[in-house]
């Protein structure tokens, strides 16, 4: 079952690369150099929705106190720092034939960036304290304030004006071009949920590894000798 997860989802991507870069149109103004949108659309999507599962788990972490919110709030904040820095990415390269420059400050652009950093610095804030319980209770609090950053780059085209384009809708779009990107959006979903399940299942085994290592060693050797 697994690895029909692993081998429907990554068919699944392809099929809706295909799509996005063969059977969709190309752009009246930007020509084929839009299809970059098919993934760099779905990797923001992706970025704030696994963000906002990191805010969920740390919540949970800190009403509940159980692990399994605390491994739920890093793998998915793992995932995000990864599609954003491809958010990020692809936008550059989309950004230089159509903006004629790499980077600009602008504030969709500084904020996404500013939540990439953000994050990976919660991720190497994790990786300096030592103890479990202190680790997820401090992390818990930064997802927390962090997560605040997640709005404020969704509303950033809303509330400055700026180069990046406002929210496109199924209304200004070719019908091929939106049925492209809602399938590389699902697909994109599909091989990160796999990605997910087993980033929680390694969280686990490292977590019951580090408790077995912490219990006392045995009074009685397994050969029976004192």
């Amino acid at each position: 079952m697994k690895k029909i997860c692993i081998v429907g989802s990554i068919g699944f991507l392809m099929y809706a690369q295909y799509y996005g870069l063969v059977v969709a149109p190309s752009d009246r103004m930007m020509g084929d150099v839009y299809r970059i949108l098919f993934v760099h659309v779905p990797a923001a999507w992706m970025t704030m929705l696994f963000f906002f599962f990191s805010f969920i788990g740390s919540l949970l972490y800190l009403i509940r106190r159980q692990p399994r919110w605390d491994h739920l709030a890093l793998a998915t904040a793992e995932i995000g720092v990864v599609t954003n820095g491809l958010a990020l990415a692809l936008g550059s390269l989309w950004g230089k034939p159509t903006w004629g420059v790499w980077w600009t400050w602008d504030p969709r652009l500084t904020t996404t960036a500013l939540l990439f950093i953000m994050y990976g610095g919660y991720l190497m804030l994790r990786q300096l304290l030592e103890d479990p319980e202190r680790r997820a209770k401090v992390a818990a609090c930064i997802g927390l304030l962090i997560f605040l950053n997640v709005p404020i780059v969704y509303l950033s085209v809303k509330w400055w004006r700026s180069l990046h384009q406002v929210q496109s809708s199924p209304t200004t779009m070719d019908p091929a071009m939106v049925i492209a990107l809602r399938l590389n959006a699902f697909a994109l979903l599909g091989v990160l949920s796999v990605i997910l399940y087993h980033r929680l299942r390694l969280a686990r085994a490292l977590a019951e590894r580090d408790g077995a290592e912490s219990l006392p060693p045995p009074l009685v050797a397994s050969g029976g000798e004192k």
